[in-house]
């Protein structure tokens, strides 16, 4: 039986407890949380009769758009390696039916691709992360996983990275993707390089696989982070250039084709304009990008403060403390795993999180995932005026959240009263 995503089941929990009139500080859920870039409202009530079906990779000029829009960053692509979705999701499912084998994941990683492993039958290879950042591999413990996995009968075929990553906000340096690629190489795997967040850097660089395994390795990215378009369910392919790449857009092609036939008309419009990089549309992104960086430096002082041991935020909006070195304290309350921990900041503190076995953590590590980008406001109002501000920190509905969740923090050490 496939459980409800652990991301989805906290934001609809949320949004039942604030339907009952609690109050909730919600840092569950990886939804953007900012208003709609300028124009590109226009240009979805413009396509808003298109209402036929299009062909299922993506209208010539979407496809297009997206090819200059991948060139412009480095990667040189034409309008025939780009397949359009209903949201980057469903993409990730294709590419996994699409290409055999089983899935190599780093440990912890976002909930879906081990769900979606599981629905489509493939074992999970985990190997944990690095010190440094998540979203990939630890070069020295994967040849020995994959060893391992082929000798109990797994068949490793396709490697997922994530760069900026979800769950920890990290992304990660250029030399360890660049180990990690050469063991996929030797290993015959291939690659699918999750970017949905590499907009989002704060300010170093994101390394590009596909650069450096180029003939392997498929880009799956989407416009519902760094557009704050979520609901719009915008995602989008880069397919390899070369034989094998060809073979797998056809084979994407077709499981496309059978599940959700092209995005919408009207979607496929907006993203033909989004992605020629419209002045009003990367001022929006530099913005949203700032706004993301600080907010989510603010939330990180505060769980260092409090004891947690934590990376510093890189790209994105998430934050993976570890509450480990307050275990003795947390066991005295009962609390001896990430999912106890989170239980109790919710039920207390009105504090929603996520434990960090959603994302294939151990049960027993204190870990969660902590997102902020729900913080921006609760109206359209509040959110434009957090994505322009010198210091949204500052920001008296902003500085309400950091204080609800200071609290929560000195209470669950056992310092406060919290709030409830």
């Amino acid at each position: 039986m496939t459980s409800h995503s652990a991301t989805l089941f906290v934001n609809e929990a949320v949004e039942a407890r604030r339907a009952a009139g609690q109050e909730v500080l919600h840092l569950g859920f990886g939804e953007a949380g900012l208003p709609v870039p300028p124009g590109l409202d226009a240009a979805l009530a413009d396509a808003r009769l298109r209402n036929a079906y299009g062909p299922v990779a993506g209208s010539p000029e979407a496809r297009a758009a997206a090819a200059g829009w991948f060139g412009r960053r480095g990667l040189p692509t034409g309008p025939e390696q780009i397949l359009f979705a209903p949201g980057s999701k469903p993409l990730l499912f294709a590419l996994l039916a699409a290409i055999p084998g089983d899935v190599v994941l780093p440990c912890p990683s976002w909930v879906s691709y081990a769900a979606q492993a599981a629905l489509l039958g493939r074992q999970v290879v985990p190997v944990p992360i690095p010190a440094q950042a998540g979203g990939i591999p630890d070069p020295g413990l994967l040849e020995e996983a994959l060893r391992r996995a082929r000798a109990d009968g797994a068949r490793p075929g396709v490697l997922i990275l994530t760069v900026p990553d979800n769950p920890t906000g990290t992304i990660a340096p250029q030399e360890q993707v660049e180990a990690v690629l050469a063991i996929a190489e030797r290993h015959g795997l291939a690659v699918v390089s999750d970017e949905i967040y590499a907009e989002l850097s704060h300010g170093g660089p994101v390394p590009a696989p596909a650069l450096h395994l180029p003939e392997r390795t498929v880009v799956t990215t989407g416009l519902s982070k760094s557009l704050s378009l979520g609901g719009w369910r915008i995602g989008f392919a880069r397919t390899p250039s070369g034989p094998w790449g060809r073979r797998l857009h056809q084979e994407l092609t077709g499981v496309a084709s059978e599940t959700w036939s092209s995005l919408a008309a009207p979607m496929q419009a907006v993203a033909a304009v989004a992605l020629e990089d419209p002045p009003e549309v990367t001022a929006h992104v530099a913005a949203s990008r700032r706004l993301h960086a600080r907010v989510a430096g603010a939330v990180h002082d505060r769980l260092r403060a409090a004891g947690a041991e934590c990376r510093p935020p890189q790209g994105g909006f998430y934050l993976y403390p570890d509450f480990s070195p307050l275990r003795d304290t947390l066991r005295s309350r009962g609390v001896t795993t990430g999912a106890e921990l989170a239980a109790v900041l919710l039920d207390r503190f009105g504090v929603a999180t996520l434990p960090g076995s959603a994302f294939g953590d151990t049960e027993t590590r204190l870990s969660l995932r902590v997102a902020t980008s729900l913080l921006y406001g609760t109206g359209e109002q509040q959110r434009r005026a957090a994505l322009h501000a010198a210091q949204p920190e500052a920001l008296p509905w902003i500085a309400a959240a950091l204080e609800h969740l200071e609290a929560a923090l000195t209470a669950l050490r056992g310092e406060g009263s919290g709030r409830c």
